[in-house]
């Protein structure tokens, strides 16, 4: 079988892959929703969803460093990577082991097609299917409630120091555009900042992500001089691009409702 990844690499499979590794949390997410979770044998330790899975699975470590002895001892048939959580060399490195399939997410179109690219390399493409299906209606159905909703200016941080935010490209800004939020940071994927720039960009809401930082509601009063709002979000919901789409729509509504 012969397939291509989202960076257009091409890349052959003896057949459907039995022995899978993932190396990106919500795609692992995802190919337990698709009923694979029996045939993945190694996941990271950031790989949290299902709460059971690393409890189940071997742990070959983190998205940017794994240990690739353990990576040979499972004899993997594929291995998921993406380009923004996985390192080019990482990629290189897992390329001499087996085939690896690379994904490229920076919105929700690209989000369908890797549940769809999913779907064939498994032959589950109508379960794959119906979840893009599931999805869709549940973002028109969130545009409807976002219609009655007025654009705010929004400013989402990721990291507290030093201070860093999800500027243009990112799937999370794609989500912030999904909920009628407009970036007020808008130069570079992930820029760093400072108070006194937030300050001039004259947000109405900050929202301070549960991840890669953990924010908590004591790091709201740093903010709150700067932004009529200040929120706690979770941030599995605006940047995990899988199957947790399904509940992030749902606690997208929650915010317009």
């Amino acid at each position: 079988m012969k397939i291509q990844d989202q960076l257009g690499r091409k890349i052959e499979l003896k057949g459907i892959p039995k022995r899978i590794i993932s190396l990106v949390p919500s795609q692992t997410e995802l190919l337990v929703d698709l009923g694979l979770e029996n045939s993945i044998v190694g996941i990271t330790h950031f790989c949290v969803h299902p709460a059971y899975l690393k409890d189940i699975k071997t742990s070959v470590g983190g998205t940017k460093k794994v240990n690739l002895r353990k990576v040979k001892e499972l004899k993997p048939d594929i291995i998921f990577c993406n380009k923004e959580e996985n390192t080019k060399e990482m990629v290189e490195e897992l390329g001499k082991i087996a085939p690896v399939h690379v994904s490229d997410v920076a919105n929700l179109e690209d989000a369908y097609d890797l549940m769809t690219d999913y779907g064939k390399i498994f032959n589950c493409t109508e379960l794959s299917k119906t979840m893009v299906a599931g999805i869709r209606k549940k973002v028109s159905e969130l545009e409807k409630l976002r219609n009655n909703s007025t654009d705010k200016r929004v400013a989402y941080f990721i990291w507290k120091d030093p201070l860093m935010v999800a500027g243009n490209g990112t799937f999370i800004n794609e989500m912030l555009k999904l909920n009628n939020f407009r970036n007020v940071y808008t130069d570079e994927r992930y820029p760093e900042t400072n108070l006194e720039e937030l300050k001039s960009l004259d947000a109405d809401i900050c929202l301070l992500s549960s991840e890669p930082f953990p924010f908590q509601e004591e790091h709201k009063a740093k903010f709150k001089e700067f932004a009529k709002e200040v929120k706690i979000v979770d941030g599995e919901y605006f940047s995990w691009y899988g199957s947790r789409l399904l509940k992030a729509i749902d606690y997208f509504k929650q915010i317009h409702s």
